[in-house]
């Protein structure tokens, strides 16, 4: 005999494909830009209070991320690229020669998917084949991982880290995915949120986003790299961070410095 009376069943029954929904995407809480570099520094990016981590999200492209490359070293600035694995595969020498001007690859999934639905064969599976591609072009192995769109979820979080990735999102972006991003909007948006020890979030290509919006993230480099480097910060990759402070810092760019 049942301990349990019969509706108590059917009510638990009802309530689990919620419970485990709920269990799915409590992670993403992460995504929340507030409580981020409060509670949980290590997945927000901090580092060091002298130096910035730049990072740019959705490539390879054989179109915009060499122009992305040659703005860099014209600054004289590494940074850490999170690659999408299908485009990996896609545009081998485009990942070769981020590689070889001495820029950081990262995992952004294999594909530019929504999360919604559990999905931890799959997402285990392709997290991996996105670091092997990697590492079999690079020579080099990944650290890194960021999910598509940034919100994180159980089995993206299990998969990155049964591949031994560590999962970093950001503290500052441009919002330069977006049809009506301008170079000045991308500044700005990103003097508001940038403190020293954050990392920047921008795309270096649109294949996931509005057409051309690259143009606008690729105008801003000069002023917002000039701007950290005023403030008496360093720029580059994540691998250069440092680890996180005991204490959020809370030194703050000089907004008027990236926005001009």
């Amino acid at each position: 005999m049942s301990l349990v009376p019969g509706r108590s069943w059917r009510t638990a029954a009802a309530l689990l494909p919620a419970a485990a929904a709920a269990a799915h995407i409590g992670p993403a809480a992460t995504w929340l830009p507030g409580p981020r570099p409060l509670f949980f520094p290590g997945v927000a990016g901090t580092g060091r209070r002298t130096h910035i981590a730049l990072t740019f999200d959705d490539g390879p492209d054989p179109v915009s991320t060499p122009r992305f490359l040659d703005a860099l070293d014209g600054l004289g600035v590494r940074a850490t690229f999170f690659v999408v694995g299908e485009q990996v595969v896609r545009h081998p020498a485009v990942v070769r020669e981020t590689a070889r001007r001495g820029h950081e690859l990262g995992v952004h999934g294999w594909r530019h998917a929504p999360p919604w639905r559990p999905a931890f064969a799959r997402d285990a599976e392709e997290v991996a084949r996105t670091v092997r591609a990697v590492q079999d072009l690079t020579g080099h192995r990944p650290r890194w991982y960021r999910p598509p769109y940034g919100i994180l979820t159980t089995s993206r979080w299990r998969a990155a880290r049964r591949a031994g990735l560590r999962t970093v999102l950001w503290s500052a972006w441009g919002r330069d995915w977006t049809a009506d991003a301008t170079p000045a909007s991308v500044r700005a948006r990103i003097a508001a949120d940038l403190r020293g020890g954050g990392t920047v979030l921008l795309h270096d290509c649109d294949r996931y986003s509005a057409p051309d919006c690259w143009h606008a993230a690729l105008a801003a480099l000069p002023a917002v790299v000039k701007g950290c480097r005023e403030a008496g910060l360093t720029v580059g990759p994540l691998c250069e961070h440092g680890p996180a402070p005991a204490a959020v810092v809370r030194t703050a760019v000089p907004g008027e410095v990236l926005a001009e």
